[in-house]
């Protein structure tokens, strides 16, 4: 058994070396591939960090609250304030894709926030039967202002909600600071403002190893989601093989042979699962030797590598059972190989591998629980990201087990039955 089980292994050797070109982009691509994207994230988070975003500033009230929120946009080092347009040609600007945003400010804002608050809190300290330090008739409460934002419509809606919160939390702010100073004036008391902080505030709290905090970056989510990709892109030259092997007459020699259809499936299992571990290999020292030299963070895999290298090898057995099945259900190359390519890519969006599962509509995040990638990528996440053990990926690690059993039961069964006489 083991003697054939060696003489199927050597076989897929022999086809593999067949297509020195396909295994080359095999591996190539996705090298080329976790480089490109990984530096295209990286950079895109670097940009945002060093240099500041152009946006347009119209200051039509020109007062103490436009004032403060200019200072705050300013010295929030990420936008940089354009002041030279009027509302029309700022909206013109927008909209045309000139700028992602314009800010209005319109006028006669602080004074009419002024008044705003001022009657507000003469009602309530009236309410109370205090007496005021104005001895005038109540002021009436203005109409409420608004701060106009224009947004050009490929703006992506989270940096729209982002803006939109900054401003709102600067407003409020501001509008805070008046309120109490009202309240000041109105019944005389002398305390400082600044001594008025807020007794609410975030701290984020990290995972630390050591003193050093744990900060997630873009390779530490990259190298295990291109590894997946490339891992179950072997399902096109895997399926491509065995419909070859149809078509040259090796699946009838092997039949009429004494050896048993399983075999040949291991064979196969275990010639594509080198491949899979090389591939990760090859995506670990690009993370660990190269990208230091592009200026992007090491990946970290200290004592976490027998981890990965486990769910590498049940990744590889769900993608090697998927490349059978196809292989087998499909009878000419021009089926297996583009459905091969585009179920893996459906697969992967699916899966997680280029939009986060979190974001995506409910629905859709249902039918991600069902994709073997995702299985895969959670597992990478929960030892890399999470210092999970194996026994915190034992759920993931057995579907993913389990997809290849039922795999490679349903093509054996169809084999069976397709040549059954």
């Amino acid at each position: 058994m083991l003697y054939k089980l060696w003489r199927s292994f050597i076989k897929e050797i022999l086809l593999l070396k067949r297509d020195i070109g396909g295994i080359v982009i095999i591996f190539v691509m996705p090298l080329l591939l976790i480089v490109t994207i990984t530096l295209i994230q990286d950079s895109t988070f670097k940009n945002l960090e060093g240099s500041k975003i152009p946006i347009i500033f119209i200051d039509n009230d020109k007062s103490e609250v436009s004032k403060n929120i200019k200072k705050e946009l300013e010295n929030s080092k990420t936008f940089q304030l354009l002041t030279n347009f009027n509302e029309k040609s700022a909206q013109n600007a927008v909209f045309s894709g000139e700028y992602q945003m314009a800010i209005v400010i319109p006028e006669n804002l602080t004074k009419d926030l002024n008044s705003n608050i001022e009657a507000k809190v003469e009602k309530i300290v009236s309410s109370f039967g205090l007496e005021t330090d104005s001895a005038a008739a109540p002021k009436a409460a203005s109409k409420a202002k608004d701060i106009h934002l224009y947004f050009d419509p490929a703006t992506n809606a989270g940096f729209k909600n982002s803006v939109m919160n900054s401003v709102n939390k600067m407003v409020f702010e501001i509008e805070n600071k008046k309120i109490y100073k009202a309240f000041q004036d109105q019944l005389g008391t002398t305390e400082n403002l600044e001594e008025n902080k807020n007794l609410i505030s975030f701290k984020e709290i990290t995972p630390k190893k050591g003193d050093a905090e744990i900060l997630p970056n873009s390779v530490q989510h990259n190298v295990p989601a291109w590894t997946l990709f490339a891992i179950f892109f072997i399902v096109v030259p895997l399926s491509i093989n065995l419909v070859k092997e149809k078509s040259q007459g090796t699946s009838v020699r092997v039949r009429v042979s004494p050896t048993p259809y399983f075999i040949h499936i291991l064979g196969k299992t275990f010639t594509y699962l080198i491949i899979c571990i090389i591939q990760f290999l090859l995506m670990v020292a690009v993370g660990i030797y190269l990208f230091p030299y592009m200026d992007l963070p090491a990946f970290d895999v200290s004592g976490k590598m027998f981890q990965l290298l486990t769910v590498t090898l049940f990744a590889g057995l769900a993608a090697i059972g998927f490349g059978v099945l196809l292989g087998t259900i499909a009878d000419t190359q021009e089926q297996s190989a583009p459905f091969g390519a585009t179920s893996v890519v459906v697969l992967a969006a699916v899966g997680g591998i280029w939009v986060p599962v979190f974001l995506m509509p409910e629905f859709m995040q249902h039918i991600a629980k069902f994709s073997p990638m995702n299985w895969g990528l959670n597992a990478y996440y929960d030892i890399i990201l999470r210092n999970s053990g194996i026994g915190n990926i034992a759920k993931e690690l057995a579907l993913l087990f389990l997809f290849y059993l039922a795999m490679v039961t349903i093509s054996i069964f169809y084999e069976r039955k397709k040549n059954a006489v």
